[in-house]
């Protein structure tokens, strides 16, 4: 007979683009009191940022991390420092492939991103939140030369909780419903990145959860769609990321206040933690 404690079901609840709008950040601070979001993931140059800054110093418990933007999104850079990443206006181009691709094959923009995540980083500090995890926009913190420029400077940016974004088939392939087929490719391609990635964040001591969900249904997480996933999350720690909005993706903050949701992560003994509590 064993006294190790029984595994249990963790389970992170995190919302994507905080600080990218109003509407965005009143459904995650709503989520957060009202229904089961436990941590939300910061764009630091987005329009609505000192708002959501400011919300999250009211409501402490709400954890939060780094949402790294480096597609699809606004510089904290300006575009003449950056001229090979960002447009006049500063914004990323939005096609993560062809960014990823971009990244990789192009080693004279290094140095430019290099600048370009340092000065995120550094104006995560300057919040004077505690970082809770990093994690990247289009899950570009997993394209190998942005992961392996996180991985190298680790201490220097204080990270210690990173998504490594891996969603498992089976249970994904259950709970996601109609339209599930168009996701294979990336979530093939994420989980294959995932198994190499692992190996090195657990050498350089950096925690994660074993499973993340929410590829399958990305935008899409409703409240049928986390009654069907809920019971079929595996044992150990999990995350689900979710874009609540009071605008364009209500559904999604709907889902996350369901007292039906809520009953039953309960009922199943669903513990909601943050990535600080791995």
């Amino acid at each position: 007979m064993n006294n190790f404690p029984p595994v249990q079901r963790r389970l992170i609840v995190n919302a994507d683009d905080f600080g990218r709008s109003s509407a965005i950040n009143e459904a995650i601070i709503r989520a957060h009191r009202e229904g089961i979001l436990t941590s939300a993931s910061l764009m630091v140059n987005e329009p609505a940022c000192d708002e959501a800054v400011a919300l999250a110093r009211e409501n402490p418990r709400l954890a939060v991390g780094l949402h790294l933007s480096l597609g699809m999104g606004r510089s904290a850079l300006p575009p003449e420092e950056i001229p090979g990443l960002v447009n006049a206006d500063g914004l990323f181009p939005s096609n993560p492939v062809r960014l990823g691709w971009r990244y990789f094959a192009k080693p004279s923009l290094r140095g430019q991103l290099y600048r370009e995540v340092a000065a995120q980083f550094k104006n995560f500090r300057a919040t004077n939140l505690r970082m809770d995890h990093v994690n990247g926009h289009l899950h570009l913190h997993m394209q190998p030369v942005v992961f392996r420029m996180l991985a190298d400077n680790a201490g220097k940016w204080g990270i210690t909780h990173m998504r490594l974004t891996r969603e498992p088939l089976r249970p994904g392939f259950k709970a996601a419903g109609n339209g599930r087929m168009l996701k294979m490719l990336e979530i093939l391609m994420l989980s294959w990145l995932a198994r190499r990635q692992r190996r090195i964040l657990q050498r350089i001591g950096i925690r994660h959860t074993q499973a993340v969900f929410g590829q399958w249904r990305d935008g899409r997480v409703d409240e049928d769609y986390l009654l069907r996933l809920l019971p079929l999350l595996p044992l150990g720690d999990s995350e689900l990321y979710s874009h609540p909005s009071m605008s364009e993706f209500k559904h999604e903050f709907d889902a996350l206040i369901s007292p039906r949701v809520r009953e039953l992560a309960e009922r199943l003994g669903i513990h909601l933690i943050r990535y600080r509590d791995l």
